[in-house]
């Protein structure tokens, strides 16, 4: 049943024309977005940018590769970079400045390099993972901010799925634990461990966001 069911992508729509949305048609859900943050949403926690050798490159000597990295890791948990086609180093950019790049993105940035050699393998490559997050996690997918709940409780969890590396099931964790949004704003990191899903590293960056000054 399950191989029958087709996971949701949504992308941005300046990716409208692009080979791999025409190669993703047959596999997926697709829902088309202006998108502020990255190329394809795969899930409510997976964010990837999508870049081929070429525009990476020009990315690189313009700098809005690290500006969009930023932006996606201040937005979604995971963040992932598919770079597509070859000739990387086919250009006048200075071979180790591109090297510099990948290991600032994969070491700096922490955020994973994937590499494909047509728009048809990024296609099947985004499907298996939208696949995987939302059939094998169970995760849901949808653009945070697009729709704001009007009922009280569905208000709540929306609240406190604006905390870091918070989904609507740890959400949903927290609220019956402590009943109302006022007490999970107030519990202590090792209160907040006591909720199922919230270890001591995430009830540490709960923690953080609630107590920092704001700068």
């Amino acid at each position: 049943m399950e191989e029958s069911r087709k996971p949701k992508i949504i992308f941005d729509s300046r990716e409208k024309k692009s080979l791999v949305v025409e190669n993703l048609k047959t596999k997926c859900e697709l829902e088309e977005k202006l998108l502020d943050v990255g190329d394809f949403l795969l899930s409510d926690r997976v964010c990837c940018e999508k870049k081929t050798t070429t525009d990476f490159v020009q990315s690189i000597v313009d700098k809005r590769m690290f500006n969009q990295l930023k932006n996606m890791k201040e937005n979604f948990p995971i963040q992932l970079l598919i770079i597509e086609g070859n000739g990387l180093y086919d250009n006048n950019v200075n071979a180790d400045a591109i090297r510099g790049a990948l290991a600032s993105i994969a070491i700096n940035f922490r955020v994973p390099i994937l590499w494909t050699k047509s728009p048809k393998e990024t296609a099947d490559m985004l499907y298996i993972i939208a696949k995987r997050e939302q059939f094998g996690e169970k995760r849901p997918i949808r653009v945070r901010g697009e729709r704001k709940p009007k009922d009280i409780k569905r208000c709540q969890e929306y609240l406190i799925a604006g905390l870091p590396d918070i989904d609507s099931i740890r959400a949903r964790n927290l609220l019956k634990h402590f009943k109302c949004p006022e007490f999970v704003f107030t519990a202590s990191e090792k209160e907040l461990r006591r909720v199922n899903g919230i270890g001591k590293e995430l009830a540490r960056k709960i923690r953080d966001v609630i107590e920092k000054d704001y700068e």
